[in-house]
This record gives C-alpha cells, structure tokens and sequence, in this order.
C-alpha cells in the first residue's frame, strides 16, 4: 500500500513539472517531464525510478529521495510528504539560515502590542521582533545582525544580566534549551564558532555548557528587573513557526494588567 501511495505522488509531481524550466523543449505527448529525465536528473537509473513509479523494487533510501526531491525542485513539504510515504518517518532535519520572516509573521508580531514577542533561529540569533520587545527585553534593531543573539545578551551583555531576578537559573535554562534546539534542528555543527566564543569570554557559559543539561520547555515564567518598570513578572510560551524547523516564536506575555499597559505606552513612544 505505502509503495503504491509513493508511486501515485512522484507520478503526479513529475506530470506537474513544466519542462521549460528546466530548459526543456519539443512536443511532448504527456504533461511535466519524462521518467527518464528525471532519473537523469537525480542521478540514478531509469530503470529502479520506473519501479518506483510502479510501486515495485522496495523501499527506496533515503539518500535516493533526496535526489527525486531535488531534481523535480520539490518543496520542503513535499520532500518531507514523500519520506513519510517512502520511509515512514521525515527526513533528517536540515539546516538552513535565515535573515528574516515573512511580512505576514512581521505583522503578526507587531498587533502584540503588550506582550514582547521575538523569533529566534535555532542557533538563537533574533531575526525579528516587536516593540514591546525592544522595550522590555532589548533594542536589537541598535545591534548588526551577527551581534542579535540570546546567548550572547545573556552571557556577555551587563545590562542583560543585570536585569535578570535570577540570572543563573536564566542561564542554564537558556544553556540546555539552545543546546536542544540545535540538535532538533539539525545546526550543532552550525554552532561550534559559537559556543567557543562564549566559552572564551564568559566561564559561566564554559561551566554550565559542560554540565550537557537539555531541556524542552515550551512555557515559563520569568521576573525581570527592569529600569523604568521596576520589578515585573511575565509568562512566556514558545511556538514552533509552521514549516520551518529553524525558526522559534517566543511570546511574553505580562501577568499585571496595568504593567501590559505601561509596555504598551512605551511601545508607541519607541
């Protein structure tokens, strides 16, 4: 039955393609590519592709669904539909940077009017944020892009750690939660310049890196000594942003109604 349903979806892919772009052309009986230029393409025999296509010849691995993905330019999702249908399981995660997000999750963050909300990738870096964000937590549009990374706020940033109720419990939570994310994510190789970074310049984040503390939390509380707010609580919760595993939506949400108010003023000042 999976052999079948694999072959139904590559059958149905590669009869979506359009030849043109991939600088093919000639009249073609048939819509989308021939078998046998996609098996050119991907690198493997037309023949073993034609089994699969006809839901013969076993399981492929996954080395050869990497190939199919790439040579019909499939999209994440896709890739990912036919290793469930191939494999039974996904794919390996993969890792890939990002300088940003969509103007649709920009736009999301920004109605959060009260509640500092940031995304970070899975190396930690903030690639976006909302103003209640840059006056709660920290301005991080004053900082280049290499230097917006938690990790190095928490462990390297004296106003950061200062306003921290509790800055050790902070940071190993923030310690054994990166470490987390980038295994998930597929990016621990990713974070090797990092990590001996900070094990170079905070011995706090040498101490606590060797503990290998993991931990998956996805809600919290956290109290922050602010300057202009004084002491306040907040709750956060983490979202997973759908269809990338390397983006991470964090959300604080204030506990006193009239401290939320007090974000919002300063928001609309920022």
């Amino acid at each position: 039955m999976a052999a079948a349903t694999l072959a139904s979806f590559l059958r149905d892919r590669r009869m979506r393609l359009d030849p043109a772009t991939f600088g093919l052309s000639g009249r073609r009986r048939t819509p989308g590519l021939r078998r046998e230029e996609v098996a050119q393409r991907a690198n493997i025999s037309p023949t073993w592709y034609t089994w699969l296509e006809q839901g013969r010849g076993g399981a492929p691995s996954a080395d050869v669904l990497n190939r199919i993905a790439r040579a019909m330019l499939m999209t994440e999702a896709e890739r990912e539909h036919m290793f469930m249908l191939g494999l039974g399981r996904p794919p390996e995660a993969r890792y890939t940077s990002v300088d940003g997000v969509s103007p649709r999750l920009q736009r999301f963050l920004d109605r959060l009017e009260t509640c500092p909300a940031v995304v970070k990738t899975a190396t930690w870096d903030v690639v976006a944020w909302n103003r209640a964000a840059t006056v709660v937590l920290s301005d991080y549009g004053k900082l280049p892009p290499g230097q917006r990374n938690m990790l190095r706020f928490i462990f390297t940033n004296p106003e950061v750690r200062a306003k921290q109720h509790d800055w050790e419990t902070i940071a190993r939570f923030c310690v054994a939660a990166f470490r987390a994310d980038a295994a998930r994510a597929g990016a621990m190789s990713q974070t090797t310049q990092l990590v001996e970074e900070l094990s170079q310049a905070s011995p706090d984040f040498r101490r606590l890196w060797g503990e290998n503390q993991i931990s998956v939390p996805g809600e919290g509380a956290k109290r922050l000594n602010h300057p202009v707010l004084g002491t306040i609580d907040l709750e956060f919760s983490a979202f997973a942003v759908d269809g990338r595993v390397d983006l991470n939506l964090m959300v604080y949400t204030p506990v006193d109604p009239d401290v939320a108010e007090h974000i919002r003023r300063l928001a609309q000042e920022a």
